[in-house]
């Protein structure tokens, strides 16, 4: 490693390689004088390739290992999908910076270009995600969904070959990887509500290295962490495991904050949509507010029984 180099830990897949390379050219901008260098490093999630994460403890699993490294001082900062960090963070990290939010949509992706209302009867769907699952079972209960793990390119692989009749990816992981698919059709986020931070890049580093964390802030997009803030909240005030499907998305409108949740049982029979509003600025209230709101409606009751299935 040179002397001064900022160290950037980083999964292995190219999406992920793509993103730490975003947030190192930005560093550089800031500090042109700093060296920059990605650290690859494969996670527990990588290694188990082909297993359904919620039967492994799902997707903490590609973050563990970075934050290890993190906190070891082996790297100075590491890059996620928000999406994939836990509501609560180990102790001595911090979120330092969020990259401006990108398309935060599902799409859904299929041989012919078919929509979901297109697909005929039975089609099967691959999606690794409880939420994908029961979203899209609520719209096509006669669909058979089959789980998929892999990178990008090894479910595009998969669906040209006939293993899928479709697919359902992230919009931003393909608009960072520069795959503008003709068959790509993005789904409504107010009806097909995007996972808990999805679309946002996170910076992670150590709470108490305060000349990173400096340079980092400035990385930071205000906009972009309130509505992190708002999703995160409620997922943690939920209290919700890998094993429930819920979704959160926040957007801002005329310097309010506008978070649409959602709970739902695993079997899809039981789903819980709820809508708060307020000022941005109370991106963390807001949150809480909407999963007591959830909770009382119905939710405690479907993540209680989902407890005591995992017992």
């Amino acid at each position: 490693m040179s002397a001064g180099a900022i160290r950037v830990g980083t999964r292995e897949s190219p999406l992920a390689l793509r993103q730490a390379t975003l947030l190192a050219d930005r560093v550089r901008e800031l500090a042109p004088e700093r060296a920059v260098e990605l650290v690859p490093m494969k996670t527990s999630g990588d290694r188990l390739g082909q297993v359904a994460l919620g039967s492994l403890g799902g997707k903490g699993l590609f973050v563990k290992e970075l934050e290890e490294a993190v906190i070891a001082g082996r790297v100075d900062l590491a890059v996620h999908s928000l999406k994939d960090l836990p509501a609560a963070l180990p102790d001595g990290l911090c979120l330092a910076a969020f990259l401006p939010r990108a398309d935060p949509r599902d799409v859904l992706v299929s041989r012919t270009g078919a929509g979901i209302g297109d697909l005929p009867r039975g089609a099967r769907v691959g999606t690794s995600s409880l939420r994908r699952r029961v979203l899209l079972l609520s719209v096509r209960p006669d669909l058979k969904i089959e789980t998929i793990r892999g990178n990008v390119d090894t479910r595009l692989r998969r669906l040209t070959e006939g293993a899928y009749d479709a697919i359902v990816l992230a919009a931003a992981g393909l608009e960072r990887l520069g795959l503008g698919l003709e068959h790509a059709r993005p789904l409504d986020p107010d009806q097909f509500i995007p996972a808990v931070g999805q679309g946002i890049l996170a910076v992670e580093a150590r709470a108490d290295d305060r000349r990173l964390l400096e340079l980092l802030g400035r990385l930071d997009h205000h906009g972009t962490r309130r509505q992190a803030e708002a999703e995160r909240a409620f997922l943690r005030h939920l209290g919700a495991s890998c094993h429930t499907p819920v979704a959160g998305h926040a957007r801002l409108a005329d310097g309010e904050l506008i978070l649409t949740g959602l709970v739902a049982s695993v079997d899809g029979r039981q789903v819980l949509r709820g809508q708060t509003t307020g000022v941005a600025e109370n991106a963390e209230l807001i949150g809480q507010k909407l999963a007591e709101e959830l909770m009382a409606r119905g939710a405690r009751a479907i993540l209680g029984e989902i407890a005591e299935k995992m017992k």
